[in-house]
C-alpha cells in the first residue's frame, strides 16, 4: 500500500465546486481507497491504495466528474513527495501562511518563475512539479499571475506541512 495526498483544485473556494468532505471521503472509500481522512473542506484528501498514482488520479477524477458534473482537477503526490516539497521549502524563514506551493502536473517550464505578471515583491522557485511563491504581504494582497500555474491548485506551507504529519 502506498499513502498518497490528493489535492482537489477550486473546491469550495469562492463559492464554487461545492463538495462536502463526507463526499469526497465516500467516493474514495466507493473507489477502494483505505484509510481515508480528509484535511479541512478545500479539497485535501489523504488515504492508501495498491494503484499508482496516475490511477489514482484518474479514478478521482472520473468520480468527481460524475459528482460535480463538470471536471475537477486532482493533483496525487506519494507521502514521500509531499514530505520532499516540504522539505525542499526556498523560503523556510518566510511565514508559512504567506508560502504557498502551486502543484502542478507536469515539470514548471524553465521560463515558469520568469514569465509572470504583475509582479511586485513576490519570490518565486520552480521545483519538481510545483511553484513556490512566497507572497510577503500575503497572497490576499498580491496581483501576481502565475501563468505555467494557472491549471495547477496552490497550498500554504502550514497546509502541506499537516497533509505531512497526516501522511507520515
Amino acid at each position: 500500500m502506498t499513502k498518497f495526498v490528493a489535492l482537489l483544485r477550486a473546491v469550495n473556494v469562492g463559492g464554487t465546486g461545492k463538495l462536502a468532505m463526507a463526499d469526497l471521503k465516500s467516493m474514495c472509500a466507493d473507489a477502494g481507497f483505505d484509510r481515508i481522512e480528509t484535511y479541512i473542506a478545500s479539497g485535501n484528501v489523504v488515504f492508501e491504495s495498491t494503484r499508482t498514482a496516475s490511477r489514482v488520479q484518474s479514478e478521482l477524477e472520473s468520480r468527481l466528474r460524475a459528482y460535480a458534473q463538470h471536471p475537477v482537477r486532482v493533483f496525487v503526490r506519494t507521502a514521500l513527495e509531499l514530505q520532499w516539497v516540504l522539505r525542499n521549502n526556498p523560503f523556510p524563514k518566510a511565514d508559512p501562511r504567506s508560502t504557498y506551493v502551486f502543484f502542478l502536473s507536469s515539470k514548471p517550464p524553465p521560463d515558469a518563475t520568469a514569465n509572470v505578471l504583475r509582479r511586485v515583491d513576490e519570490e518565486l522557485r520552480a521545483g519538481k512539479r510545483e511553484i513556490y511563491v512566497h507572497y510577503p504581504l500575503g497572497m490576499g494582497q498580491s496581483r501576481l499571475v502565475i501563468p505555467a500555474a494557472e491549471t495547477g491548485t496552490a497550498r500554504n506551507m502550514n497546509t502541506i506541512a499537516k497533509l505531512v504529519a497526516m501522511s507520515s
